[in-house]
This record gives structure tokens, C-alpha cells and sequence, in this order.
């Protein structure tokens, strides 16, 4: 059972959760594990602009060239560059450092394998055991062993040659809004869609290490909504602090969320004969709206539990083409591993210049429902879940709601927490089902009460 790795990596308020130490010894571990068959260990290294991720930056490739291995640094890029360029150039293991969408006093270390996917979590158990001191101390390297750091920033370079190799169309007379969140993004964003001759307008862009994410980015919507209606956009793009998620705005100022963006590819994959027997796939927290909206289309899905990485699972495993999360983690496996923002912009570009009409037109066959979810302390989640009294009332809210809405229960992975959603025609109609549900928990003597 891992708890320092979750679903997204080893992520905490830099040097109380996740500390430089921590740092040094997962670089210690994996120039030594990826040495022991007599190749040389090569690890490449991303970060996003948090101040606190230099430091990370410096721990790693510490550790990792006193182990004998030699540390490739993209400096700020990325997640899903890292990735790509730990598979195309064929690296042992690659390493992003960011927090994703959390605020900068926060940090996370990630792992890829070299596939470019998550690194698996037996892999992770083994760094985990190093870092508790219950693995034997490994040793280090001496003399012409040492390894080396070493700047590689072509890498990001080519990451974003890429990115303007997949476009298919010009984007010459396009307004395009970016939304950088003071993040990875802050020059590839720009740099791209200039090449392929949109008329940007970017905002969020200038990043000092403390206002990554900052009332801004994928996370807070307002600002790019107002940028597009105020300037008459054609789109508008946000992503997060280390890009793995985008949103879109369409030209009315409306959010495009990651279940309408899903909705949008499958049709379009559906149209173009491209789908053939794959399925979209979702997290179980997404809206019922799409999941009617691909009925319509007679387009299949499957659910996951939460977390991008459970999606590009079942995706790898089934031969999936399109999958994702609301909150904007969209993995198009055909050109990437992971949810990359950049991939999902240019992509959403491809599917409204191909229809030649606006964005909002191609969004409007989705019926978002109204959702409420609320976070309850509580003294044993596991035990709230195995409730045959809470299960039954459970089953009689979905019961009721039928094809018009859903509740769901899930327990949290990191904290003492149950997630008590539902979905229904109203906002009333959710609260009340939430609230019913909350009740009964507390009924059973499970919430915890702030003292």
C-alpha cells in the first residue's frame, strides 16, 4: 500500500510533506535501480515554475548522478513533454516536478516509466521502501562513475515541434485565447499557435515562482471567459501549472468542460469513421449528461475511478481512443500517453475548423446536468461504505432518480473523508439528495464534528 505516491505522484506543501530529502533519495534509488544490469541510467527532468521546484530540480539530479546516472534537464516544460520525450529518446525513467493544479506552496514529484506512462505502482512500493530506510543503504558512485547533468532543453524543444506537427490546419485569421496559469506553458503555448498563424492573446503568462495557478489557469475560468466575450475570440484555452489539463471557453464566454470536450472528439472520431468499437472513457464522476448525449450517438463508454491514470489504463488495455476526466485531463491515445493540454488544444482546433461553424454549435447537443458534491469528515470511511443502512438509502436515492440523475459514494484517497455527489434536473433537486444522504451517515455516528 503506497502513502507517500497517490494516483498523480508524491505530492505535499514542499519541505513539510514532501521535503529535499525525500528528493535526493528518489534520485538515489532510481540512478542505482536503472544501473543494475550494466547500462547506463539516463533520467530526463521537467519542472514547472513553482520557486520551490529549482530546489527539487537540484535534489534529484543530486542524487541521481551520485548513483552513477546521468540527469537530463527540459528546465520548465510539461508533464506530457516528459513523457513523450522519455519514450521517443529512450530513457530509463523521467521525473516531472509539479504540484499540477495546486497553489505554489505545494510540490510533487511524478515518475514515467519508459514507455512514457505512469510509473506502476510495484515500482513505486520499492522507491517508498528506500525512502523508509527499510531497503539497505546502495551505494554510491566514485571516480568516472559519477554521472553527469546535463542540459536538454532540444528535447523541449522537439516536444514542440511535434506539437505543430499535428495540427492540420492553418489557424490564420483565428483568435485564439491562452490562459497560461503562470505555469509550464507560459512560452509553449504562445510560441505554438503563433506558428500556425492564430491571433493570440494570452494572459497569465509571467511566471515569478509564487503565482502559479493564482486565480488563474484551468482551475479559475473567469478571467480568460471575460478575455474572450471583451475581444471577440473565436476560442479560448486554459490550462494548468504543469499542463496536463486543458478547458476550453467557446466564443459566447461559456466554459467547455472535459466531459463536453470528450463528447466533442467521440463525435467527431464517429463522423470521420474513425471510432470503430472504441469506447470513450470516463471517471465515474462524469456528468450523466454526456454519457446521454453518447447514446445518442451510439457511442459506448466506460467508467474508471477517479484519476487520469485508471483512464489511460483501461484505454491501453482495451485499445481505447478517447478518454478523460471533467476537470480537463483528456489522453487522446493515438498521440500521447497522458492528458497533455497542448495535444487537446490544437486537437479541439482540428474538430471546429472542420466544421466550419462555431465551437458553441458543436457543444450545444450536450446537456450538462447540475451537480452537488460535499466532503464529509468521518470517523471510519471504509466502514461508512460497507453501512447496510447507508447502502440502502443510497440505493433508494438512485432508485428514485432513475434515468434523470444519480447519487454517488466515494471515499477519499488521501484523507478521512467520504464524497457524497448527486446529479438531478435542479440544483434543489441534488441538494436535497446530498443532504438525505448526509444525514443518514450522520445518523450512523460516522461524521466527525469540528470541535
Amino acid at each position: 500500500m503506497l502513502h507517500y505516491f497517490g494516483t498523480d505522484g508524491f505530492r505535499g506543501e514542499a519541505n513539510v510533506d514532501l521535503n529535499v530529502m525525500h528528493a535526493f533519495k528518489i534520485g538515489r534509488f532510481l540512478g542505482w535501480y536503472f544501473s543494475q544490469n550494466g547500462e547506463k541510467c539516463n533520467v530526463v527532468i521537467g519542472k514547472d515554475t513553482r520557486r520551490s521546484s529549482y530546489m527539487y530540480e537540484s535534489a534529484l539530479s543530486a542524487g541521481l548522478t551520485a548513483s552513477g546516472a546521468d540527469a537530463y534537464l527540459l528546465h520548465v516544460t510539461t508533464t506530457p513533454s516528459v513523457s513523450y520525450i522519455t519514450r521517443l529518446d529512450h530513457f530509463s525513467c523521467g521525473i516531472m516536478i509539479s504540484a499540477s493544479h495546486n497553489k505554489f506552496t505545494d510540490n510533487g514529484i511524478k515518475l514515467i516509466n519508459g514507455d512514457g506512462e505512469k510509473m506502476e505502482d510495484e515500482f513505486l512500493e520499492k522507491v517508498e521502501a528506500y525512502i523508509d530506510g527499510i531497503t539497505p543503504e546502495i551505494p554510491f558512485a566514485t571516480g568516472g562513475e559519477i554521472g553527469r547533468t546535463i542540459d536538454y532543453v532540444s528535447g523541449r524543444n522537439r516536444y514542440i515541434g511535434y506539437l505543430i506537427g499535428l495540427a492540420v490546419n492553418s489557424y490564420k485569421g483565428i483568435k485564439v485565447g491562452l490562459d497560461c496559469a503562470n505555469g509550464s506553458t507560459w512560452m509553449i503555448a504562445k510560441s505554438v499557435f503563433d506558428a500556425l498563424g492564430a491571433d493570440t492573446y494570452v494572459i497569465s503568462n509571467t511566471p515569478d515562482g509564487t503565482n502559479v495557478n493564482l486565480n488563474c489557469g484551468s482551475t479559475h475560468m473567469e478571467t480568460l471567459c471575460e478575455m474572450v466575450k471583451e475581444k471577440h475570440l473565436d476560442i479560448g484555452f486554459a490550462f494548468d501549472g504543469d499542463a496536463d489539463r486543458c478547458l476550453a471557453v467557446d466564443e459566447r464566454g461559456n466554459v467547455i468542460d472535459g466531459d463536453i470536450i470528450l463528447y466533442l472528439f467521440a463525435r467527431y472520431l464517429k463522423l470521420h469513421g474513425q471510432m470503430g468499437n472504441s469506447k470513450v472513457v470516463t471517471t465515474v464522476m462524469s456528468n450523466i449528461g454526456l454519457y446521454k448525449a453518447l447514446d445518442r450517438l451510439d457511442i459506448g463508454y466506460e467508467q474508471t475511478p477517479v484519476g487520469d491514470k485508471y483512464v489511460y489504463e483501461c484505454m491501453r488495455d482495451n485499445g481505447h481512443l478517447v478518454g478523460g476526466e471533467q476537470s480537463g485531463h483528456i489522453i487522446l491515445s493515438k498521440y500521447a500517453t497522458t492528458g497533455d493540454g497542448m495535444v487537446t488544444a490544437i486537437k479541439l482546433m482540428q474538430v471546429m475548423l472542420s466544421s466550419k461553424v462555431p465551437i458553441s454549435e458543436l457543444c450545444k447537443e450536450v446537456r450538462i446536468y447540475p451537480q452537488v458534491l460535499k466532503n464529509i469528515r468521518v470517523t471510519d470511511k471504509n466502514a461508512v461504505l460497507a453501512d447496510e443502512t447507508v447502502l440502502a438509502a443510497y440505493k433508494k436515492t438512485n432508485k428514485e432518480l432513475g434515468s434523470n440523475g444519480r447519487t454517488l459514494l466515494r471515499k477519499s484517497g488521501t484523507e478521512p473523508l467520504v464524497r457524497v455527489m448527486a446529479e438531478a434536473a435542479t440544483k434543489e433537486e441534488c441538494e436535497k439528495y446530498v443532504d438525505s444522504l448526509v444525514a443518514v451517515i450522520e445518523e450512523c455516528g460516522y461524521v466527525l464534528h469540528d470541535e
